[in-house]
């Protein structure tokens, strides 16, 4: 089966080569080339230098040399009260608990344009408390004759469209378990504790007519620590795109041992004003008992009211046993490793921007799975330049994961919190170019 999925790719890359016209890339952002696939210019680069002579064309404001240097700088703040009943439930009796956390950081983005077709972008962190320095994406990016792009380095990349249930983010997919060690994987231990999380990658993005095609190699080997990712730690992966005005899609494939070999295929369209998405995964569990798993979801997007109002609902059925995840470290999160949790999963999600000078925004998150769900409103508001106010109850019904999963930070169980957040927060920019 497993050899059958991977015909089935080459065939169509095939297809998708022997579709191609020949076009050159005139309207990419150097710092968008995970999304060199939309449809280029039909124009070639010739051609629009002799009809605008005088105007610098995209491709040669992308290749001047230079410095693009950007600082930032926050200091946050938090609160997490939580009890361990619901208001309905309240007695008087209920554990009752505070969190609090502060946090303050400085980051140096660098971005270096060090050739026509060679640049560097480094990002550095430095945080208290810890006292701990944190290298973020570090690669380099290298243009080959405006077809071929390539990157390498520490980056997170990603796949799939859905915002909720990332199943068809293969890059995401980790090989290890939650709980223990897996007997039936080989050296499993060996590569738990070889491995962090942070993603390295090596990548070729090849633009090709109304598509293009991503081919990948990708390590979770930890680095940083000296150990070196020889061929069980390292996953293969390449991806299709077709993007035709009335649909956009979307083929991948990753492989990796100790993991499931995982194809995928999505599809966006729009209709009468709503973005409508849906995604399937097949999965074949080579390394243990060649069992197959699967995954389908749909869902939509659509805004109202001159974008003013934004919904997003989807659901997803998980036919895969016991697949897990690695979600990278945000403002309200440490990063971790979760799961897919198995059979029917809903989310819905609901925001309204109000606008105006303190930018007020109300949202409310609901998600359903393993017969519990977490319901989270809340609001944003930036009162003054350079601070954001964020106000969260979030609340876990049920007796499946999203309750025995609303823990804070010590640990407590809170399926009833609250959540104050504060952050002052601004960044500068410097650019020189030669």
């Amino acid at each position: 089966m497993k050899r059958f999925l991977i015909l089935i790719f080459l065939i169509t890359i095939t297809f998708v080569f022997l579709q191609a016209q020949e076009i050159n890339l005139l309207d990419i952002e150097i710092d968008l080339l995970d999304s060199l696939f939309d449809e280029p210019s039909s124009l070639n680069e010739d051609q629009q230098q002799q009809e605008k002579p005088n105007e610098p064309t995209i491709i040669s404001n992308i290749r001047r040399r230079g410095i693009d240097l950007s600082v930032s700088y926050n200091f946050r703040g938090a609160a997490n009260p939580g009890w361990d009943a619901y208001p309905w439930d309240l007695k008087g009796e209920e554990e009752f608990s505070w969190a609090f956390g502060i946090e303050m950081s400085s980051t140096l983005d660098l971005n270096a344009q060090i050739s026509e077709v060679f640049r560097v972008k480094s990002v550095i962190s430095y945080a208290i408390p810890g006292n701990t320095f944190v290298l973020g994406n570090f690669f380099f990016d290298y243009n080959f004759f405006d077809k071929v792009f390539f990157r390498g380095g520490k980056y997170e990349q990603g796949w799939g469209i859905s915002p909720n249930f990332g199943f068809t983010n293969l890059l995401a997919r980790i090989a290890t378990q939650m709980q223990g060690s897996n007997p039936e994987l080989p050296n499993y231990d060996e590569y738990a504790v070889s491995t962090d999380g942070t993603s390295y990658l090596l990548k070729f993005d090849v633009p090709i007519g109304i598509g293009g095609v991503q081919l990948l190699a990708l390590t979770r080997a930890n680095l940083a620590a000296g150990v070196f990712p020889y061929n069980n730690f390292i996953g293969y992966g390449g991806k299709i795109n077709l993007a035709y005005k009335w649909a956009d899609f979307n083929l991948g494939l990753f492989y990796q041992k100790y993991m499931a070999t995982r194809a995928f295929l999505s599809v966006k369209t729009n209709l009468f004003k709503t973005d409508i998405y849906s995604e399937y995964l097949i999965g074949i569990n080579n390394h243990t008992d060649n069992s197959v798993g699967f995954g389908i979801n749909i869902g939509f997007t659509r805004s109202f009211f001159e974008n003013k109002l934004e919904v997003n609902g989807e659901y997803y059925y998980n036919g895969e046993e016991r697949s897990y995840y690695y979600r990278p470290e945000t403002d309200f999160f440490l990063e971790e490793t979760l799961p897919f949790l198995e059979k029917h999963n809903f989310a819905l999600n609901i925001l309204y921007r109000f606008g105006g000078k303190i930018n007020l925004r109300i949202f409310t998150k609901f998600i359903y799975g393993d017969d519990s769900f977490s319901l989270m409103p809340g609001f944003t508001i930036n009162p003054f330049s350079g601070i954001e106010f964020y106000f969260a109850v979030p609340v876990a019904f049920g007796d499946g994961y999203y309750y025995n999963n609303s823990k804070n930070y010590r640990g407590d169980l809170r399926p009833l919190s609250v959540l104050l957040y504060i952050n002052f927060g601004g960044s500068v920019r410097a650019r020189h170019y030669y």
